[in-house]
């Protein structure tokens, strides 16, 4: 069996099916249900990171769009494309929804375009040929339903003018016949039968009634009967209606030849947009599970940091089911581990914990985001093998001794046939990290044997596997850890108060059966567990759970003591804030206090002032200076009044300092996104300082250090950037501003919304201004072109062309 096979039970064993069909449930698109029920999964680590971005940056547009990012009008136009360029003929339906997800692709584009905060998905969409002319020409010629509208062709609208006049003149004549013959006729009412009108003729008065029979009621008392007089007009009716289907499918037969011209794009375009609906479908159902982006390790050595990760199809039962309360479980594989061995009592939750450690790796390695807490880390995992046959699974898949063999046999010679490395470190793959899930290893034969088997196989396994996470009830396999480091311990517990399983994994710890303790709590007689627990003595297994139950209560007691450091915790943050508000009232205090001194001061100065100034007064009005003394005395009071202005200013408060200027964030601190306004933390700097990289949640955004600000209400204060001039050269040369064919496009007679498309592919296409055709009219289509072009970021400005090139019936446009 090939290795790609044996990756597929593993699937299977895996319950990945149910997983892709629930997210197939968050689909918009048929082509996407299809698709994310297949979910291919990736060959490569790049293309998992870039699925994991696309997710992030839809999930974040999402969000941010009222109503959510829409789909509507996306139709699978696969099959209509290919039989459009194997030369046949498609529907009028089916070239009508051709043209609706032309429509809602450049929709889509428009919405999602954002180099700065979206790269990977603004570089999908770059791709994407909405091919405006090819929509307007499906809109123009089909009516709603997919019918053919008149005014796709003369000759079609001049005969369905013929035929709509046939049949009024039928219509007509059959009237006058109904009341010319009343009394010979069952019903008043015109009938149909085999497409033809026939009236409902008494059977002994068929004689009266000139025309063909066509039927006759279940008793023989009706005949229907088509009159003579409109045999001929009816007869004219069906041949013009051959002819109405012939003019039509001449129509869509040339329609689906334009379709067929642009075959190769159109397919392109189908599969983008296939891929943005799984992306938006994957970004939907982590937000519905709670999920967060994981981290994908470059090298098959990174460890597993999986922190309470919960099984992804037990929490979808939980929430559309209403089903019990998922247990996390928290997996830590540091880098040199290779085996774990996870041991104790049955129902406890072990094969639960392989088969979501399985789902998390694949989860990742499909672009989706994993049910966990904190930001999960692990190696991309290109290869997930598995033996699960559990009383627990779907299908009641028991598997026999012979069948675990196989099964085991088949992931040995899918490692061997992927294996990559040198011999002394196989514990990677050609395609990355291999995953190894075994479940209940060794058992169904003789437990020495089997024992010994088991222990020989993750021997094995820890030299050929990244990770091989094991269940087993054998002792033996606990005490590997003490003899070969990449061995470890976990255990699910058990209470024996209430003899039902916690579903928690405990790292470090081997699990005990607790046989005879359940045996006990369920009332087996005495003596008999006595005698089991004398058999057990000799073996020493006694001793050994004595050991377990030991560490398990010094884990409690750990678990314990920590609970209390963290309350510890708590309680002294919450001290140091109570301390740093007080010491900040105590400054502000202390602020206002010195603001009351200086205004005290300040009062004092302006009345000294005041008072040497009426000294000076009357010092002059008594004589002046002719006095000796009056001199000197008037020459104290102005030093006086000088020493009281320079108090006056040394005293004055200072302007304001900006307290931010010339900040700039760093690595590690906590901003506020403009844009979004929520914080985030600084990832990375650019080298220029003009843009970095900051995580908001669960997204990783690209801003100009312009569209964020420090948490307090700093603004930075961007590095001065060196500007150099550079002619432009060659093909980057703008093109002339010479109206030409190339750059002028006419828009007359069409809507503001078929117009703009239209104006919208040349201004891309253009290399300089663009010259655009609306005519005067009654101006509605100028305005609302000119107001749409207003919003467009790219458009300098807008102009009426000159009275040679049209006037006020012409706008050039001119772009940046």
């Amino acid at each position: 069996m090939t290795p790609a096979a044996i990756e597929q039970e593993t699937l299977e064993l895996l319950e990945w099916p149910r997983l892709a069909d629930q997210l197939a449930s968050f689909t918009a698109t048929a082509a996407g249900r299809r698709h994310c029920r297949t979910l291919p999964l990736p060959s490569a680590l790049e293309e998992s990171r870039t699925l994991l971005a696309e997710t992030a940056e839809l999930l974040g547009l999402d969000g941010l769009t009222e109503g959510g990012l829409s789909l509507q009008g996306v139709a699978d136009i696969a099959a209509s494309v290919n039989l459009c360029a194997k030369g046949g003929t498609a529907s009028g339906e089916d070239l009508l929804q051709l043209a609706a997800t032309l429509a809602a692709a450049r929709r889509l584009r428009r919405q999602i375009e954002d180099p700065a905060l979206r790269p990977v998905t603004t570089a999908l969409v770059t791709e994407l040929r909405t091919l405006p002319e090819l929509e307007q020409r499906l809109r123009f010629c089909l009516e709603e339903g997919g019918r053919v509208a008149d005014r796709a062709s003369v000759p079609l609208a001049a005969l369905r003018r013929q035929l709509q006049g046939a049949r009024a003149e039928r219509r007509e004549r059959l009237q006058e016949l109904l009341r010319r013959w009343a009394p010979l006729l069952q019903d008043t009412v015109i009938a149909e039968r085999h497409g033809r009108p026939v009236l409902a003729v008494k059977a002994g008065a068929a004689g009266q009634v000139p025309g063909q029979v066509h039927d006759s009621s279940a008793s023989g008392q009706t005949l229907f009967i088509e009159p003579q007089a409109v045999l001929g007009l009816g007869n004219r009716i069906i041949d013009l209606e051959g002819q109405e289907r012939e003019l039509e499918q001449v129509l869509l037969r040339e329609l689906s030849g334009e379709v067929a011209v642009h075959a190769a794009a159109l397919e392109v375009l189908q599969a983008i947009l296939v891929r943005l609906d799984v992306a938006l479908a994957r970004a939907r159902y982590g937000a519905w599970l709670g999920a967060v982006r994981p981290e994908l390790g470059s090298t098959a050595e990174d460890p597993f940091e999986l922190r309470d990760l919960r099984h992804p199809l037990l929490l979808w039962q939980q929430k559309r089911q209403g089903g019990h309360p998922v247990v996390p479980v928290t997996v830590s594989v540091a880098p040199e581990l290779r085996v774990v061995a996870i041991t104790g009592p049955n129902t406890g939750g072990k094969t639960v914990t392989l088969k979501s450690i399985g789902l998390a790796a694949l989860m990742a390695r499909a672009g989706l985001f994993l049910p966990c807490s904190g930001t999960p880390r692990l190696p991309w995992c290109g290869l997930v093998l598995a033996d699960i046959g559990d009383e627990q699974s779907l299908q009641q898949n028991l598997s026999t001794f012979s069948g675990h063999i196989r099964r085991i046999a088949r992931i040995l010679e899918a490692l061997q046939s992927t294996a990559g490395g040198a011999p002394g470190a196989p514990a990677t793959t050609a395609g990355g990290a291999a995953l190894v899930l075994l479940d209940e290893v060794g058992a169904g034969t003789d437990p020495v044997e089997g024992a010994a088997l088991a222990t020989a196989l993750l021997q094995h396994l820890a030299g050929c596997a990244r990770l091989t996470v094991a269940t087993t009830h054998f002792g033996e396999l606990k005490a590997l850890k003490y003899a070969d480091p990449r061995f470890e311990n976990a255990s699910v517990a058990f209470d024996e108060e209430t003899l039902a399983p916690t579903y928690r994994l405990q790292w470090g710890i081997p699990g005990r059966s607790n046989a005879l303790a359940i045996a006990r709590r369920l009332g087996l007689e005495a003596s008999v567990i006595e005698q089991a627990a004398r058999q057990l003595q000799p073996r020493g297994e006694g001793e050994v759970n004595q050991v377990i139950a030991g560490l398990e209560e010094q884990r409690q007691r750990q678990q314990e003591a920590a609970e209390e450091a963290a309350a510890l915790l708590v309680r002294t943050e919450l001290l140091h804030e109570e301390l740093l508000s007080r010491w900040q009232q105590q400054q502000q205090q202390s602020a206002e206090l010195q603001e009351q001194r200086r205004q005290q001061l300040e009062h004092s100065i302006r009345e000294g002032q005041q008072e040497v100034r009426r000294i000076i007064r009357r010092l002059r009005q008594s004589g002046g200076g002719r006095r000796p003394d009056t001199a000197v005395l008037g020459e104290t009071a102005r030093q006086a009044g000088r020493r009281l202005k320079h108090l006056e200013q040394q005293h004055r408060p200072l302007p304001e300092r900006r307290q931010h200027a010339g900040w700039m964030p760093v690595v590690g601190e906590r901003v506020r996104v403009l844009s979004l306004g929520k914080a985030g933390e600084v990832l990375e700097l650019t080298d220029d300082g003009r843009e970095l990289t900051v995580r908001c949640g669960v997204l990783r955004l690209s801003v100009p250090v312009e569209g964020i600000e420090g948490l307090q209400g700093e603004k930075p204060t961007p590095p001065e950037v060196k500007v150099r001039v550079q002619g432009r050269r060659g093909l980057a040369a703008p093109g002339p501003d010479v109206r030409t064919e190339r750059n002028t496009v006419d828009v007359r007679g069409l809507r503001v919304h078929e117009a703009e498309a239209a104006v919208e592919e040349t201004l891309r296409a253009a290399n300089g201004p663009v010259w655009v055709i609306h005519g005067v009219g009654t101006g509605r289509l100028k305005r609302g072109l000119r107001a749409w072009l207003d919003t467009l970021p790219y458009v300098e400005r807008v102009t009426d062309a000159e009275r040679s090139d049209g006037g006020p019936g012409c706008s050039v446009v001119y772009t940046h």
